[in-house]
């Protein structure tokens, strides 16, 4: 059997995507917190034992909604969230710390996923309630992986045309995938699609018919 070990989830997000998924929720949620409010009242380690597995019943609602009603594709085939289990090289973005980046790939895909180090579990970031960090949007990520020295040459060359700019954005991710150091750690996740097409680079690529994908995790968990 298989255990996940949860090193990042984007709280965010499901608070964003769960009351699509369930209008319902915000109420249920407030009468459910009331009622264990009075049962461990006073009990500090229930109350965040109940906290802890109250984010993972949420998370899992809204893994479970996007697998049964086809929005979860692959890593190779993705929809507008892609699931994946990889070996992955992962950390803080060195020129932008507080970006957190996992880079791997399969066959056929190299996979970078971008977002901020205040969703990794045991962060010491506290971020502002209600903030959605805007390094999970796409001109905001791409922005953080530009900062590295190596990189930033390549995104200040992009072309005003969107083709342009599409290519300078996968050769983005591209290189800082290239770049990464360290040990592989096999990693499962589900993210959300930002960015999909050609490798800039299909030269040196061991076949043609290599894709690059970015994206912004919902979670990623280390698996054994």
């Amino acid at each position: 059997m298989s255990f996940r070990y949860y090193l990042y989830i984007s709280d965010s997000k499901v608070d964003m995507l769960l009351p699509q998924i369930d209008p319902t929720f915000p109420r249920k949620h407030t009468s459910e917190l009331s009622l264990s409010f009075l049962k461990i009242f006073g009990a500090r380690r229930s109350t965040e034992s109940s906290a802890g597995t109250e984010r993972i019943a949420r998370l899992e609602r809204v893994v479970r909604h996007l697998h049964d009603h086809g929005n979860l594709g692959s890593a190779d085939e993705p929809g507008q969230f892609f699931w994946g289990l990889l070996p992955m090289q992962w950390g803080p973005f060195d020129s932008h710390p507080s970006l957190v980046y996992f880079g791997g790939r399969t066959e056929h895909t190299i996979v970078g996923l971008g977002g901020s180090c205040h969703h990794m579990l045991g962060s010491a970031v506290d971020p502002t309630p209600g903030h959605v960090s805007t390094t999970s949007l796409l001109p905001s990520l791409l922005d953080g992986l530009a900062t590295h020295p190596e990189i930033k040459d390549v995104f200040g060359a992009m072309g005003d045309g969107p083709e342009e700019a599409e290519r300078a954005a996968l050769q983005v991710v591209h290189c800082a995938n290239a770049d990464l150091r360290g040990p592989a750690q096999n990693v499962e996740f589900v993210a959300k699609r930002l960015l999909h097409g050609p490798s800039p680079y299909p030269e040196g690529d061991p076949h043609g018919d290599i894709s690059v994908l970015l994206g912004s995790p919902l979670y990623v968990a280390s698996v054994d």
